[in-house]
C-alpha cells in the first residue's frame, strides 16, 4: 500500500517522502519514483525533521502495525499540526477511538469486506445508501443483458429514478442520457421508495 500510494501521488505531481526501517522496501518504488527516501522510524523526531514534517500537507501512516500507525499519526497531528493525517488500520474496531483523536483511518480489512460484498451482490438490486428516512435509495446492480446496447434515458424517469453513475472496467463516470450500457457495467441508480417495484420491473427483477 505504501509504495503504491507513493507512486500514485508522485505521478499526480505531488512531492512525496517515504520513511521505512527496511532499505530494501524502497526497491518496490522502482526507478520512476522521484521522491525522498529515508531509512528510520516514522515516529522518530530526527527522522521526521529530516523529512521536513513541519512543511508537509499530509502524513499517511501505513506500516503493518496499528499501534505504530497510531503513534505516528498522533505525533504528526498533535505535535506538528499536520493538516491531514491518515492511519492505516487493520482492526476496524479501533476506528472510533482514532476518530476521537482527530485521526482519519483507512481500513483495508473493512474495504475488502465491502468490496467482496459488492462483487457477490451485483446480480441483485443492492441498496447502497438510504436518504430521507428511506424515501430515496441509491441502489447498485450489474446491468441486465436486456439493457446492453440501450441508453440511460431508457430507464430514467424524472422525479422517480435516475442513473447516477456507471462503473466500467474499474472506472466510474457520470453518464449522460445518451450513454450506452455495456455488458458487465455496474449501475448506481437513485430511486424513490415508491418507484422501486417499477425499477425492478424495468430491470426484469420483478
Amino acid at each position: 500500500m505504501g509504495s503504491g500510494l507513493s507512486l500514485s501521488l508522485t505521478k499526480k505531481g505531488h512531492q512525496v517522502t517515504v520513511i521505512d526501517t527496511n532499505p530494501e522496501a524502497f526497491d518496490k518504488l522502482g526507478k520512476d519514483f522521484t521522491g525522498l527516501k529515508i531509512v528510520g522510524y516514522g515516529f522518530d523526531r530526527d527522522i521526521l525533521n529530516q523529512a521536513r514534517i513541519d512543511q508537509v500537507d499530509a502524513v499517511v501512516a501505513c506500516t503493518e502495525s496499528d499501534e505504530i500507525n497510531a503513534v505516528v499519526a498522533r505525533v504528526a497531528r498533535n505535535i506538528y499540526r499536520v493538516p491531514r493525517v491518515i492511519a492505516r488500520l487493520y482492526d476496524s474496531r479501533k476506528a472510533e477511538i482514532y476518530h476521537r483523536l482527530g485521526i482519519q483511518t483507512l481500513s483495508t480489512t473493512s474495504w475488502g469486506i465491502e468490496r467482496a460484498t459488492e462483487i457477490l451482490t451485483y446480480s441483485q438490486l443492492d441498496s447502497v445508501y438510504e436518504m430521507g428516512n428511506g424515501h430515496v435509495n441509491l441502489v447498485r446492480i450489474e446491468v441486465p443483458s436486456m439493457l446492453v446496447g440501450r441508453v440511460v434515458n431508457d430507464i430514467t424517469i424524472v422525479g422517480e429514478m435516475n442513473v447516477v453513475s456507471i462503473c466500467r472496467n474499474s472506472k466510474t463516470f457520470i453518464p449522460t442520457f445518451g450513454s450506452i450500457f455495456q455488458a458487465e457495467d455496474i449501475l448506481y441508480i437513485s430511486v424513490t421508495s415508491a418507484s422501486t417495484d417499477k425499477l425492478k420491473s424495468m430491470l426484469d427483477l420483478a
